[in-house]
């Protein structure tokens, strides 16, 4: 601190800032007093008023409060006052129209009109209220005043045009309305007027570069003007600065704007001036004839056709910034940019520009920002992007870009913004990308094509605010090396392909606002620790495949910036207004656990005993069902088959669905199915429940299968006896391996094989099956089955006899006799007699 060499120790004429009368008979009167930009604090003393001899007070840009002493009214000798940029408050204080030797003064009174010697008066840059005093306009000798940077409110008083001195009038950033007095555009000594961001309106006196010929400086900025822009500015050759954006301006630029040599800047952006049409910028060849100029912005209007291509004129070795932006330009960039050497920054954005981007802009060393945004431009990105090492900002989005990005602009070592989204980009994004240690505002690679796993390894990104890698193709797990992205606020990664589980590495972007996850394949359970991140406001995790318990703490309980919806149909639990299902096995607090562990001391024992005796009657009458259901396949030689559950065939048949039934009969449904650990197609045979003929049917097709081996016959593969989900007894026979095709159109060689493969079944089961024939009863067309191969196979044996060879009688497979007077089949069909 500046005051601490403020002691005994030191004579206070030896103080910092202290000056002290040089004439000897008075060593010990402070005369000046400059404590400027020395982060002062506080309030201004009223004791200063005894400093009777000071004839200058300067306490310039320090931070300053309160109101201003009256007791400096009492510095009669007082000649310059200046306390400029502070934060005083209230009226300026009405003494100081005593000190009527000031010649330069910061607060002004309202009875100012009173002080006649004063020249310099400056206020800006403090919070002085109320409105600009007309006495002011008194002060004849008056050069300089600024108002600016505070809340004054009001117009300008119409007797300002009487300062008939002033050169400089600043009164910008304020709350001044209404219309510019004429008079003050008479003031021809004038060379310097700042009225930015006010209120005032009205057009401009169309001579005004007449009434003006000394201007230096016209900034009227942020107001409300209309009207055309005057074509006698054209006449004040010593302009340097025209800026008169986000107003209300017509009509086009005056062509003549070449008469002003010194010219620098030119800003006319965010007006309505153009008309989409063919001429709208020939302004720009007049200004090659301005060799100081550095600017020009006339961004945010109507300015139409295509630029002409005398930009290569204007001055090389000065012009830095081209703001053409939301404009109706068309054709190619001009090619005559490519002369503009010391270029910085270059806004074509919004426009109708068509071509691709000139290789060229390689070319140009200095370039430090540009945007080609929301145009039509077409090709590839030139790798030639990456020459430009002085490159902050690049903007290419919302273009028809195709092809690859080039790793190439990773060589841009100062990048901080990257947006190439909403073009046709392909491939996969080079890994050089997330590299760029320098990127902190935004990597917007959105609404694209691009493809394949986001690079892995180290990723550089750790002053990044905003990554959008959304509404892609990417694939794979989303990297954990965003979770090192420390400077994250905003995170866009929906819309894409990502598979794998949320990284809980992300939980560590302690400052992320913004998190969008959806619309992707993400499965797993939601990170127990995404609860700690606080600075969340917004968290979509909707539509993907997640599942499990949806946390409860942290900013899961606020439901306002949760989303989880869509397809997310696994998740359960989570706060009430979720209303999400509960999970099957929830977490219980300590309170409920001490409870159940006390009741269990109590209740388990003979809650045990009770259930070993119910469990017990339960086995023996299920093992006594069990054991009498395969006693009838061990009697038909089935016991060294592997059966297969209720549940597999359910499974198989999509619970006995209709659709999938091949066939019926009197004795059961046969239905084809695909088994979870085989992946084939088979035939599975269900018997219909409780009827003995059924029971007989079952025995007499497993004895006419379990033994035949024949290539056009049905394999009797594995069977199933057990109790379906209603507690019914289930038997089914698994008998063939079928390849369904669904093309019912037989040739005429195709049916005579199958009728040849039935003919030979039949002989083997007539004449060469070990001594015992088989008459199957019930051959017809539905009974012979297909293969992949089209090889037929004979099945459905439920009505088949066995006729031995080596007696003198026929039974039945249920031992009795039979009969021709008992016609077996189908309705329409005689089988073999006796």
């Amino acid at each position: 601190m500046v005051l601490s060499s403020w002691n005994d120790s030191v004579h206070f004429c030896s103080w910092f800032g202290v000056t002290c009368h040089p004439d000897d008979s008075n060593p010990s009167r402070v005369m000046s007093l400059a404590l400027n930009r020395q982060r002062l604090v506080g309030t201004l003393s009223p004791y200063i008023g005894n400093l009777t001899s000071l004839q200058g007070l300067s306490l310039l840009d320090n931070s300053f409060r309160g109101e201003i002493p009256q007791e400096l009214g009492n510095l009669l000798l007082l000649r310059h006052l200046n306390l400029s940029a502070n934060y005083f408050t209230g009226e300026i204080p009405l003494n100081l129209t005593r000190c009527f030797r000031l010649s330069f003064l910061f607060p002004i009174p309202p009875e100012i009109g009173t002080l006649y010697k004063i020249q310099y008066l400056r206020l800006g840059t403090n919070k002085l209220t109320g409105q600009l005093p007309p006495s002011l306009g008194n002060l004849s000798m008056l050069i300089d005043f600024g108002v600016a940077y505070n809340g004054l409110v009001g117009s300008i008083p119409e007797r300002y045009g009487q300062l008939s001195s002033l050169k400089m009038f600043i009164v910008g950033v304020n709350q001044l309305s209404g219309v510019v007095p004429e008079s003050l555009f008479n003031l021809s000594s004038l060379n310097m007027m700042t009225l930015t961001m006010n209120q005032f309106q009205g057009t401009l006196p169309q001579d005004i570069g007449f009434t003006l010929p000394n201007l230096q400086m016209f900034a009227i900025s942020s107001n409300a003007f209309t009207g055309n822009i005057p074509a006698s500015f054209c006449n004040a050759s010593g302009l340097q600065m025209l800026n008169m954006n986000r107003n209300h301006f017509q009509g086009r630029l005056p062509d003549c704007l070449g008469n002003l040599p010194a010219l620098g800047e030119l800003d006319a952006a965010a007006n309505n001036l153009g008309s989409n049409s063919t001429g709208d910028f020939a302004f720009l060849k007049s200004l090659a004839n301005c060799s100081q100029l550095t600017r020009v912005g006339v961004a945010e209007n109507n300015l139409g056709g295509q630029v002409p291509d005398f930009l290569a004129n204007l001055s090389a070795s000065t012009f830095k910034q081209l703001f053409l932006g939301v404009n109706q330009a068309t054709g190619f960039i001009p090619a005559g940019l490519q002369n503009l050497l010391r270029l910085t920054d270059l806004d074509l954005t919004t426009n109708l520009f068509t071509g691709p981007i000139p290789s060229f802009l390689g070319k140009l060393p200095n370039l430090q920002r540009v945007g080609l945004a929301g145009n039509q431009l077409s090709g590839q990105v030139p790798s030639s992007i990456g020459n430009l090492t002085q490159l902050f900002e690049l903007d290419i989005s919302f273009n028809e870009l195709q092809g690859n990005l080039p790793a190439d602009i990773s060589r841009a070592q100062k990048l901080v913004l990257l947006d190439v989204s909403s073009n046709k980009l392909d491939g996969m994004v080079p890994p050089e990308i997330m590299q760029l240690a320098t990127l902190s505002k935004l990597l917007n690679l959105s609404w694209t094509s691009f493809t394949g796993n986001l690079p892995g390894g180290a990723w550089k990104l750790q002053s990044l605010t905003s990554l959008d890698l959304s509404h892609n193709n990417f694939t794979g797990e989303i990297p954990a090396e965003i979770g090192g992205c420390k400077g994250l606020v905003y995170l866009y990664l929906q819309s894409n392909s990502f598979t794998g589980k949320i990284p809980e590495a992300l939980a560590s972007l302690a400052g992320i606002e913004q998190m969008d996850l959806s619309h992707n394949r993400l499965t797993g359970t939601i990170p127990l620790p995404l609860q700690n991140i606080h600075s969340l406001q917004y968290l979509n995790l909707s539509f993907n495949d997640l599942g499990g318990e949806v946390p409860t703490g942290g900013i899961f309980s606020n439901t306002s910036i949760l989303s989880l919806g869509g397809a997310n149909a696994m998740l359960c639990g989570g706060v009430s207004q979720l209303h999400l299902p509960k999970c099957r096995v929830t977490q219980k607090n300590n309170t409920r656990k001490s409870l159940k562990v006390k009741l269990s001391i109590i209740l388990v024992p003979s809650l045990f005993l009770s259930l070993l005796v119910v469990l017990g009657i339960f086995f023996y009458y299920m093992s006594s069902r069990r054991s009498n259901k395969q006693k009838v396949f061990d009697d038909l030689g089935l016991g060294k088959l592997a059966a297969v559950s209720y549940k597999d065939l359910h499974q198989a048949t999509n619970g006995f669905s209709a659709a999938n039934s091949i066939g019926s009969g009197g004795f059961g449904i046969v239905f084809k199915g695909v088994l979870e650990h085989t992946e084939t197609l088979v035939a599975i045979k269900v018997l219909r429940n409780g009827d003995k003929k059924v029971d007989k049917s079952l025995k007499a097709e497993c004895n006419a299968l379990r033994n035949v081996r024949h290539r056009n016959l049905v394999r009797l593969i594995t069977y199933c006896s057990s109790l379906d989900y209603k507690g019914n007894n289930f038997n089914a026979l698994w008998l063939h391996h079928f390849d369904d095709d669904g093309n019912p159109n037989l040739s005429m060689i195709q049916r005579l094989n199958i009728a040849l493969d039935v003919a030979t079944a039949l002989h083997y089961l007539h004449e060469l099956n070990g001594g015992v024939s088989i008459i199957h009863c019930d051959l017809k067309p539905s009974n012979v089955l297909l293969d992949a191969d089209m090889v037929a196979h004979v099945s459905d044996f439920g009505l088949a006899m066995l006729l031995s060879t080596e007696v003198d009688h026929h039974s039945s497979l249920s031992g009795s006799k039979t009969s021709s007077l008992g016609v077996k089949g189908t309705i329409g069909y005689a089988p073999p007699g006796n």
